[in-house]
């Protein structure tokens, strides 16, 4: 990223999705924000509810034109006519991903803390990979992405990266200038107005 740029906003679907309201809160972000990519990342199983959350979350994004990615079903990504996939287990997937979604398809993955994971993931042929959690989530293990990696990454990797798990203004202030998006879900959609946080939240990329 260059010096003169900021990140921009990667979104993230609650794990929960209200299909009865969800889309138009959906709409009411994107009508006021620059969002770069959405990512439906439900916590079911449920392949019913996917396919249903997918549906509305795909029409709410195209009337936006914003690309949007499923979290780790690369068959339904093809089934549904998605954008591409988000990938969880670092490099280990991305091959294959590519090869069944072709070129023009987006593959991010998510590596953890690891940039050996984030290099492979490259090399594989990623899109873009995701470092986190980078502030307090009681996901996973304690471990923190610290600013560290993404200083590093951004000196040494072209690959696009993101920063996403647990994320405050501070944080986003710190990340700002090593970092090329900020992936954001539970950070609005846990608030009352998902508007007003995101812009609280994107306000702290300018200083």
């Amino acid at each position: 990223m260059s010096e003169t740029e900021q990140p921009q906003i990667y979104l993230i679907t609650p794990p929960d999705i209200e299909l009865s309201h969800f889309p138009s809160e959906l709409a009411r972000v994107l009508d006021v924000a620059e969002i770069a990519c959405i990512r439906l990342s439900l916590g079911t199983r449920d392949e019913d509810l996917i396919l249903r959350a997918a549906d509305v979350v795909r029409d709410v994004a195209h009337r936006f034109d914003v690309a949007l990615v499923i979290e780790t079903h690369v068959v339904l990504a093809q089934r549904l006519g998605l954008d591409g996939v988000h990938l969880t287990d670092g490099a280990r997937s991305v091959r294959m991903a590519r090869k069944e979604l072709g070129p023009d398809a987006i593959v991010g993955t998510f590596c953890d803390q690891s940039r050996h994971d984030g290099m492979n993931a490259g090399e594989a042929g990623a899109d873009y990979v995701s470092f986190g959690p980078v502030g307090e989530t009681t996901l996973g293990d304690g471990s923190r992405a610290e600013a560290e990696l993404f200083d590093w990454w951004s000196q040494m990797i072209e690959i696009p990266v993101v920063a996403e798990g647990g994320l405050n203004a501070d944080i986003i202030r710190s990340l700002t200038p090593m970092t090329d998006f900020f992936g954001l879900g539970e950070e609005i959609w846990r608030s009352d107005d998902p508007v007003a946080a995101l812009k609280s939240l994107t306000a702290a990329m300018a200083g």
